[in-house]
């Protein structure tokens, strides 16, 4: 199923990336004349940044595999680091045979191709080899930038032309050739017969070292009847080229298809291509990509992500049930690229899911200047000391996605990082509200649900002790203009009200003489109203986590309710 989604998804983009050829970065391009004279050497980067071009689309794989006209500087020029020579060891000489035979190699494929295709600058390389011209180009004064730098990617170009030799469309025709051993069989994700590709493409993907093949057979414990590499599960050289260009691009350091949370990958796409489709995946790196989204009004970016979902999941933006969104994650690997997660789903359920997110973290938000705060950056930095993303706990990130993006109860890890955040802090933030409400209400579906705003009728021991809590701190503010009572009883009365009510309420009753006839009357009936609702048996002794949460929500709700009964009163007078 994902090599089919990868497959239509360069069907749907295919325009962009043709048949057979590759984006490539090169860094270096050797000039040589018409006659295979050695000109120069050319330094294609731009602020360190390698210039790009159109080639065939071939890897190295296991072993000794020339590119076309193109490769790097061991198969291409021959170099050898100068310690192997100087310092050689029995595994040293032995690299050194083998860049040997690699450079050989490289030569001999394009005097074979040049010969048979008789292209003028693709002769020019083979006379380049064959007149000895390569030792001139060990002395141009670039050749000591190329070794010093570790990867370098080169190609040919005749002096006077724009285009590289790389380039020459010729060059396609047996590029393919070589990329199969001309099996004919069924290919698994057309259906259709063609021709079978015998190594899947390498691809490399952020924390691997080296690129990685989504697709491997390179050990004999995975083959089957007698059957090698991908002779075991057969795809075609077009479904292959397909499925892996499409993967690359999704994967590219500048795609916006991805996701990079903590050491996993996250890759998605939707099936179709139309502006649908394309708001969908905007509004993922919108929600889950760690970028300021817009500069002026970064609330607008989270706004307009829920203004999408929701659109779809209404109807307004009209889809279709065959409409399906995909999401791929992987890992990284020395042999092969792990898939740790995929989901295929149609559209507008995944719209509902990010729609349920969306309700699930909403709460009352008193705040003149409101920024976002049910992006995945916001939940993260809410739940780190000082904020700082890097000092998440491991696979909190992913696993918050995970549960957004299938509909399921958060993760307990995230309601007890948020928990021990208030607690060294004793700040009860928008963002840390919403995501205990939000927990609660997807975890629990016997309890009763938390509202957006200060619930009235709510009879849970630990949100009225918050409510209580929120209502002998505002005392205090309004007596003394100070809040010790938050800073020395929160953490206190948030775990085990019986110990610490008694004496925040006999010093609740000191403050309450300081204050006006009418605002001391309104607090204690406020208070009594609370207390009332209190069990008979008086305070809890003891609040498991999911009461603290709650203790956490009412005080932020009873706090954002005296906020808006001030703004009321004020429009009033």
């Amino acid at each position: 199923m994902i090599l089919k989604a990868l497959y239509d998804y360069y069907k749907r983009d295919a325009e962009s990336i043709q048949f057979g050829l590759k984006e490539q970065s090169l860094s270096f391009i050797i000039v040589i004349e018409r006659n295979g004279k050695f000109s120069h050497i050319e330094d294609c980067r731009q602020d360190n940044i390698r210039t790009k071009y159109w080639v065939p689309a071939e890897t190295h794989n296991n072993g000794i595999s020339p590119l076309l006209f193109w490769d790097n500087v061991m198969y291409m020029l021959n170099y050898i680091p100068e310690d192997d020579i100087l310092f050689p060891d029995p595994q040293q000489q032995r690299r050194i045979n083998i860049a040997r035979e690699k450079h050989s190699a490289f030569v001999d494929r394009c005097i074979k191709v040049a010969e048979i295709t008789n292209e003028i600058e693709l002769l020019s390389v083979k006379k380049f080899y064959e007149s000895g011209e390569l030792e001139n180009v060990y002395k141009d004064r670039l050749w000591n930038e190329i070794k010093r730098l570790n990867s370098v990617w080169l190609s040919f170009r005749l002096k006077g032309e724009i285009k590289i030799v790389a380039e020459n469309k010729k060059l396609l025709t047996y590029s393919l050739e070589d990329a199969a051993d001309n099996i004919i069989g069924r290919c698994l994700i057309t259906g259709k017969k063609g021709t079978i590709v015998r190594l899947c493409t390498d691809t490399p993907i952020i924390g691997s070292k080296n690129s990685a093949k989504l697709v491997s057979f390179n050990d004999d414990s995975f083959c089957s009847y007698n059957k090698k590499q991908c002779g075991n599960s057969p795809i075609s050289i077009e479904a292959e080229f397909a499925f892996s260009s499409a993967f690359k691009k999704l994967v590219s350091v500048d795609s916006k298809n991805k996701l990079l949370i903590g050491n996993r990958t996250f890759v998605f796409w939707a099936s179709n291509n139309n502006e649908i489709g394309k708001q969908a995946e905007e509004s993922i790196w919108n929600m889950f990509g760690f970028n300021d989204l817009n500069n002026d009004d970064p609330n607008r970016g989270i706004e307009q992500v829920r203004k999408v979902f929701k659109s779809i999941y209404s109807g307004s933006l009209k889809t279709s049930l065959d409409d399906k969104f995909y999401i791929l994650g992987l890992a990284p690997n020395s042999a092969r690229i792990a898939v740790t997660y995929w989901a295929e789903i149609p559209l507008i359920e995944f719209a509902e899911r990010i729609n349920s997110h969306f309700d699930g973290m909403e709460i009352v938000d008193m705040r003149k200047n409101s920024y976002p705060y049910m992006g995945l950056k916001s939940i993260i930095s809410s739940v780190t000391l000082s904020g700082k993303h890097k000092d998440v706990t491991p696979n909190l990130p992913e696993s918050v996605v995970k549960s957004i993006f299938q509909g399921l109860p958060y993760p307990y890890t995230l309601m007890t990082e948020c928990i021990r955040r208030i607690r060294a802090e004793q700040k009860i933030s928008i963002t840390r509200a919403a995501i205990i409400k939000a927990y609660l209400n997807r975890l629990n579906n016997s309890e009763q649900k938390i509202k957006v705003m200060l619930d009235n009728e709510n009879k849970n021991q630990g949100y009225l002790c918050g409510r209580l809590f929120a209502v002998v701190e505002k005392i205090q503010e309004e007596a003394n203009n100070q809040n010790s009572i938050r800073e020395r009883y929160m953490n206190s009365a948030s775990a085990t009200p019986a110990m610490v009510f008694p004496t925040v309420l006999n010093l609740s009753s000191h403050h309450s003489e300081k204050l006006s006839e009418k605002r001391k009357i309104w607090f204690e009936k406020l208070k009594q109203e609370i207390v009332d609702r209190i069990s008979s048996d008086g305070f809890p002794a003891h609040l498991d986590l999911q009461d603290q949460g709650r203790f956490f929500v009412g005080y932020y709700h009873q706090r954002q309710d005296f906020f808006e009964k001030r703004t009321t009163n004020n429009e009033n007078e």
